[in-house]
Order: C-alpha cells, then sequence, then structure tokens
C-alpha cells in the first residue's frame, strides 16, 4: 500500500533560524515560506535527492504545530509521510484493518496540492503518519 517516502516533517519554532541552519550550515535546498491557513501552518521544504524535509511552524491560534511546540519547546519531528496510489482505496483498507483516519476521514489538499489523509499515532508506533496520493 505505502510506496515512497515523500516527507519527514519537523514542528520549529523559528522557522527562520530553522531555514538558515538546513540552509548555510547543512548546504540545503531550501524554499519558500508556504502559509497553508487551512492546515493552520506555514511550511518549507528543504529538498533532499531522495526525499524531502517539511519545517512547520504554526500558522494561527488554532494551529495544532503550536500544541506540538507547547510539548516540545526546541521542536522535534512531527510526523512521516508516505505516498499511496490511491488514496480512497488506502482509507478504506486501512479502516477495515483497525487503524483510525484523523479529522472526518476525508483527505484534505496538502501543501503538494494533492489529497493527504493522517493516521492515530497510537496505531502506528507512536507516530503521527501522513499519506499523501501520488
Amino acid at each position: 500500500m505505502i510506496d515512497r517516502l515523500n516527507h519527514i516533517a519537523i514542528a520549529v519554532p523559528d522557522l527562520a533560524a530553522a531555514c538558515a541552519q538546513y540552509r548555510d550550515v547543512l548546504g540545503a535546498s531550501v524554499s519558500e515560506p508556504q502559509n497553508l491557513p487551512d492546515h493552520g501552518v506555514t511550511v518549507v521544504f528543504v529538498e533532499l535527492s531522495n526525499t524531502k524535509i517539511e519545517l512547520l511552524h504554526p500558522l494561527g491560534d488554532k494551529s495544532p504545530i503550536a500544541g506540538f511546540l507547547e510539548r516540545n519547546a526546541i521542536g522535534g519531528i512531527h510526523h512521516v509521510c508516505y505516498e499511496v496510489d490511491d488514496i480512497i482505496a488506502a482509507r478504506d483498507d486501512l479502516a477495515a484493518k483497525g487503524a483510525r483516519v484523523l479529522g472526518d476521514g476525508e483527505p484534505r489538499i496538502g501543501a503538494h496540492g494533492k489529497p493527504v489523509l493522517f493516521l492515530h499515532p497510537k496505531d502506528f508506533c507512536g507516530t503521527l503518519v501522513e499519506l499523501e496520493e501520488a
């Protein structure tokens, strides 16, 4: 069902400092910030040859990243994202196997302009999993 690792998301308390660290210290290519009000985040992508790192920063009062950073003040890994061929088929298969899809279970458009879903971390070894349709 899952295919390629699309990205690893890291919540950061200071987006500019995180971008500088990846760009200036590690020599990575870093995108411009993109606000995603529907998700309550500002994202920046660190482009690697085999995947991406997604830097997440809170956007707005109801950002889920704000709560994460309250518990993890210096930031940390927030989720991993895997690609799937058909997000609806993946959702239905996972639900039939007892995995919990967060929210209302309907895909939303993610940062790459493609449908995404999140799976409950308690079902995946404590890791929040995002599925993105390839």
